[in-house]
Parts: structure tokens; C-alpha cells; sequence
């Protein structure tokens, strides 16, 4: 510069004209000495931090293009896109993703304490060992960077093996006070058979599988051996298969040969026959189809062998049939959804004596009345609804038939869908249970009412206090009470258990306490 002015004054620049050329070269030298500004910014993405300097401010979204960032819909990043960078500032990229991981977990079993008269009181035996049960569970997960942040269930869990439960009986305290008893009074207890016979302090279990599906359980007027169905098991095309027992116990249960059996019962001053009808399996509900068809079968009672096997009736479509000998045993009644009749043997047909409208009820089950012949043969009392019925809230009555089909009378109006009729063993008395509610009988409390034969002198005789008797009438033959032989006391379950009630004194006592009796049955 020193020689540029040099230059000039040998050219006899003026003074006032040099000062300003030399004001403007100095500004323009000092300008030039100075070195640009820059802007630092530190960029943190993929598990490394990178330093980028610019000599004038870019979007954020420029920077990340420059360092070959590419970000996918779920990423998440520090500052806005269009935000211009800062001396000093720091960006950073956060990798998100998301999926879905599934793994095995156990699932606890649960333990349940069951009263059973076959433990010693105050005693605990397992019935059945617990399991733990394994499911499937998803969850949605979350990682930033790797890391996992967020985890929540995800779909429904998919069972792979359900829990079983750990059963244990325990045995009740309370015991039964010693009562004589008139024959034998056998009963259902958490589906295995149990038996009293002499005193009720003489109870015992005849089989223990608990495997008794409750649609056969009948004892001979012998009262030596038991009929009964037992579920079948996983598997086999068959939902039950008919069994016999010594009802002393003095041997082992023998199949016999029938299977899908609906009904079966001994045939009345016989030895060794057996009338039975069958279904068959479906997937639907309910799980079996009533085939309608009756068989009479002679048994050899110390094998169980068929000796002969006749039809009584041919197979048939429609409603389930649930029958009933006479005590003679000569005839045969039967009940449908309705209707009841007599079983024509020599046509092989149904003549029915008493028709009305079918009471309306679920897929599940369906209402058949049960049936009681006098002990003369001469009638047959039911439960009939009222014609036609109020469908929202049908009316039940204790009829009776004549055998004959001469007459039908209606012994007692609004006795309840389960009323179950029954004639005492030397016909004096007819004993039934009234609902409490007679115009929404299907889940009333009941109350046991006794009668005389002709239907006076009706009274209430158990429990005649809250809470009332609930019935477990739901099945082709139900049966909450029965008569002794001597027709001086009843069998009835009430909440589970079984009582003695005496017909004379109106005396009751309770037998059993575990709560898992049903389907009395008491003969000599």
C-alpha cells in the first residue's frame, strides 16, 4: 500500500484528495485481515455424535441431509425440521421402532376345599393335584435407540394349557344323629354313589370316580343293586355308558352293554330286566339327540352279560321321551315337552292321555313332567302346564290321569314347573313341592307339600322357613325326594344336603353336610 501512495504523489495528487484515497484503502485492508464467522453444530444420531461447522446458518433439516440422515415415520428428533441451526446447538435423532414380541407364561392354579363324608372329620385328603396352566401373552413394544420404553399387552392371550384346580376334601364335623332306617336309601354325593342302610350312621360310598352323569340312578324294589350312567372319557364316541352296582358293595360296578343311555330302570316284580332308551352325540346343545326308541333287556347280574334284548318301541324323531314302569310292571308311562301316555307294547306306539302346549325353554334343556304311578296302577300324577300357557310366565299343575285316559284332573292349581309329584308306596299320600313363586316357578323356592290321596288336607312340611328348597329338576328325570318303603318318612334335598323328614311328627334330621347330595332313591 505504501508504494500505491507513493505512486500517487509523484502524480501530485492533492492533500485533501490523497486523505480520503488513503481512508478508503485502510478500511478496505482492515476488512480483509478479518476472517469469516462460522456456525458450530453437533449432530448426535446412530450411537455416534458428529461436529459440523457453516460458514452461515442451515435448516435442521439441510444439516441431516448433508450428514446422509434419513429419518422413518416413527423417529423422533430434537428440534423442528425448518428450524435454522445455531452456533453451539446440539440435534439429536432418536431411533424409534416398534413391534410385537409373544412369550410363554404360567398361569397359578387355584386350590378349593370341598366337604366330603368319605374323609375322616377334621382330616384333609387331595382329591386332585393342582396344575399350572401355561398361556400365550403378546405385548406391543417400544425402543428408542434400542432401549425399550414402552411394553403393553397387545390382543387377546391365547390359552395353551388351562389351570387345573388342587381339590381337597376336607371332612365335615357335623355327623348324623343315629336314626333307625327302614330299607336301603342310596344317593348321588359329588357324582359317586353312596348308600344307608339299618341306622343313618351306617353311610358309605359304593364308587368314588365321581364320574356319574345323573341321567340313570335307580335302585330295584330288592334293593340289592343300582343302575347308573357314567360320563364317558375324553375320546370315545360315546357321551355315557350304563352301569350296574351290588348295592352292599359285595362287588364291582359292571358295564353294561348299552351307550348314550337317556333312561333306563328296573322293571318292577322282575329279577334281572332292565327297560332303556338312547340318544346320540351332537355338536350343539344340548350335546346329545334323543333317539325316542325303548328296549327291554334280561341281564345275568353276576357278569353284567345281556341275555336277551327286545324293542319295546322303534327309534323316533322329536322330542325327548322319558319313561316310567308301573309298580306292577306291566305297563309303561311316558312323558314328552307335551304330553303324557302309555306305551302301547303290543302296537309299539305312544297313546298319549293328557295334552298341552309345550312350555317354551332354552337350547340347553328342556322341561319333561315327572311321572308317579298310584300304587294300584290305576293313576298317574304329573305336572302340566295350564292350556294354553301364559309364555312369559306359564301356570303349573299337579294333575292326575287316570291309566284308563276316562279322565285328568288338576289336584292342585299353581304348584310350580318342578312340583315332581309322587304317591307314597301304599297310597294313602301323594307329596309334591310348591313353588313360593308359582308365577316364575323355574327359579322359585319350594317348599314340600303333603296330601292326602285325593288332594285334601294339604299342608307344608319342610323347611317352611327361608331359605326355601331349591330343585335340581333340570334332566330327563329328576328327582329331589323319595318316599321310604314303609311310606313313614321322606328322603329330601335341601341346599345340598340330604334330610329325613317323618311324615307323622313332621320330625326332620339332617344326614349328610357337604353339601353335594341329590337323586335320592329308597326301597326295601
Amino acid at each position: 500500500m505504501i508504494d500505491i501512495v507513493k505512486a500517487l504523489v509523484k502524480k501530485s495528487m492533492t492533500l485533501p484528495a490523497l486523505r480520503l484515497l488513503l481512508t478508503a484503502l485502510l478500511m478496505t485492508a482492515a476488512c480483509q485481515s478479518q476472517p469469516a464467522s462460522t456456525v458450530t453444530v453437533a449432530l448426535i444420531a446412530d450411537g455416534s455424535t458428529q461436529t459440523f461447522a457453516y460458514p452461515a446458518p442451515i435448516t435442521v433439516a439441510e444439516l441431516l441431509a448433508q450428514a446422509q440422515i434419513t429419518l422413518s415415520g416413527k423417529d423422533r428428533i430434537s428440534h423442528p425440521l425448518t428450524a435454522p441451526i445455531a452456533d453451539g446447538m446440539q440435534v439429536t435423532v432418536r431411533r424409534v421402532s416398534e413391534g410385537q414380541e409373544c412369550q410363554p407364561e404360567s398361569i397359578p392354579f387355584e386350590r378349593r376345599t370341598v366337604l366330603n363324608e368319605n374323609v375322616p372329620a377334621g382330616q384333609q385328603q387331595v382329591a386332585q393335584p393342582g396344575q399350572t396352566g401355561l398361556q400365550q401373552v403378546c405385548y406391543q413394544v417400544v425402543f428408542e435407540d434400542g432401549i425399550q420404553t414402552q411394553r403393553r399387552p397387545a390382543g387377546q392371550t391365547a390359552i395353551l394349557r388351562p389351570p387345573v384346580d388342587e381339590i381337597v376334601h376336607i371332612g365335615p364335623a357335623a355327623t348324623a344323629a343315629p336314626l333307625p332306617l327302614a330299607g336301603r336309601l342310596s344317593y348321588i354325593s359329588s357324582r359317586s354313589i353312596w348308600t344307608i342302610q339299618g341306622s343313618t350312621t351306617q353311610k358309605r360310598p359304593l364308587t368314588t370316580r365321581g364320574e356319574l352323569d345323573s341321567f340313570v340312578f335307580h335302585q330295584n324294589a330288592a334293593g340289592t343293586h343300582i343302575l347308573y350312567t357314567a360320563a364317558s372319557a375324553p375320546g370315545d364316541d360315546f357321551f355315557n355308558a350304563l352301569w350296574m352296582t351290588a348295592a352292599d358293595g359285595s362287588s364291582a360296578p359292571l358295564r353294561l352293554p348299552p351307550s348314550d343311555v337317556l333312561y333306563a330302570e328296573w322293571q318292577p316284580q322282575t329279577a334281572a330286566s332292565i327297560a332303556y332308551s338312547t340318544g346320540e352325540s351332537r355338536p350343539a346343545q344340548p350335546p346329545w339327540r334323543a333317539l325316542n326308541n325303548l328296549w327291554l333287556m334280561d341281564i345275568d347280574l353276576r357278569s353284567g352279560q345281556a341275555l336277551s334284548i327286545a324293542e319295546l318301541l322303534p327309534e323316533s324323531s322329536g322330542w325327548a321321551t322319558s319313561f316310567r314302569w308301573s309298580p306292577q310292571g306291566d305297563r309303561i308311562a311316558w312323558s314328552m315337552p307335551a304330553a303324557i301316555g302309555i306305551v302301547d307294547l303290543d302296537a309299539r306306539a305312544l297313546v298319549p292321555l293328557l295334552n298341552y302346549a309345550a312350555v317354551p325353554t332354552a337350547p340347553a334343556w328342556l322341561w319333561l313332567s315327572p311321572l308317579s304311578w298310584s300304587h294300584d296302577s290305576r293313576f298317574i300324577a304329573s305336572t302340566a302346564p295350564s292350556t294354553p300357557p301364559d309364555s312369559s310366565s306359564p301356570v303349573f299343575n299337579l294333575a292326575v290321569t287316570s291309566a284308563d285316559g276316562r279322565f285328568s284332573v288338576a289336584l292342585k292349581t299353581a304348584v310350580g314347573m318342578w312340583a315332581a309329584p309322587r304317591y307314597s308306596p301304599d297310597g294313602q299320600q301323594i307329596a309334591y313341592l310348591q313353588a313360593r313363586q308359582p308365577a316364575d316357578s323355574i327359579g322359585s323356592e319350594y317348599d314340600l307339600v303333603l296330601a292326602d290321596r285325593d288332594g285334601s288336607n294339604q299342608h307344608i312340611v319342610f323347611p317352611a322357613a327361608q331359605p326355601g328348597t331349591q330343585t335340581s329338576g333340570f334332566g330327563l328325570s329328576p328327582h329331589d325326594f323319595a318316599w321310604s318303603p314303609d311310606s313313614r318318612s321322606i328322603a329330601i334335598i335341601h341346599q345340598g344336603d340330604l334330610w329325613l323328614l317323618d311324615t307323622a311328627s313332621a320330625a326332620r334330621h339332617q344326614i349328610t353336610f357337604d353339601g353335594g347330595a341329590s337323586h335320592p332313591v329308597w326301597t326295601r
